[in-house]
């Protein structure tokens, strides 16, 4: 699984989506890549401007998140750790990690910030004391509740323009257009 380096990621996506915004709506629109088409035969203008498009939404939708999250002093990180453990609460650092697709010194990062804010806490394994496990606290429980039908709300409303087979197309969809991501990543 690629894990994210240390970062508490959604600061740096926010980052790529402050870059790219204005990429995929000013530098290139459809005349332009029909010039480049002439000039590049390996250009394939519905590719390029269906990949833009995937873009230009990834960017709306994450600005979208970060505001949302910001709303109850969270990111995507510690929204997604705190889910996590109100799932299975008890997990090790290790555990969050490798669920979340990041590495350790992500997590630890993040798990140092919501225990700040009182939201989770380490605690010794019975077991095994040389190892910690993360739990939530009542004050996390409670943020949780207390944020989650919101969160399901708007969730719904930033769908709320597909019918539901369109919901499924675009989940089916996205897999293909995940699948081809070895394509930009090889060397």
């Amino acid at each position: 699984m690629n894990q994210l380096p240390y970062r508490e990621f959604p600061n740096e996506i926010t980052q790529t989506v402050s870059i790219l915004r204005p990429f995929v709506d000013r530098v290139v629109d459809r005349s332009a890549l029909q010039t480049l088409a002439q000039r590049y035969s390996e250009l394939d203008v519905d590719a390029v401007e269906a990949c833009l498009a995937f873009l230009r939404t990834t960017a709306d939708v994450q600005a979208a998140l970060d505001t949302h999250f910001a709303r109850y002093g969270l990111s995507m990180g510690k929204f997604t750790l705190l889910m996590q453990l109100s799932q299975v609460d008890g997990l090790t650092p290790s555990d969050c990690a490798e669920r979340s697709g990041v590495t350790r010194a992500t997590i630890t990062g993040l798990l140092d910030g919501l225990e700040r804010e009182g939201l989770v806490e380490r605690r010794p394994c019975p077991d095994d004391r040389r190892m910690l496990r993360v739990h939530l606290t009542n004050v996390g429980r409670n943020l949780l509740d207390r944020m989650l039908p919101d969160h399901f709300c708007r969730t719904t409303g930033l769908m709320a323009n597909l019918s539901s087979n369109e919901k499924t197309t675009l989940i089916k969809l996205l897999k293909k257009l995940q699948a081809g991501t070895p394509a930009m990543m090889q060397p």
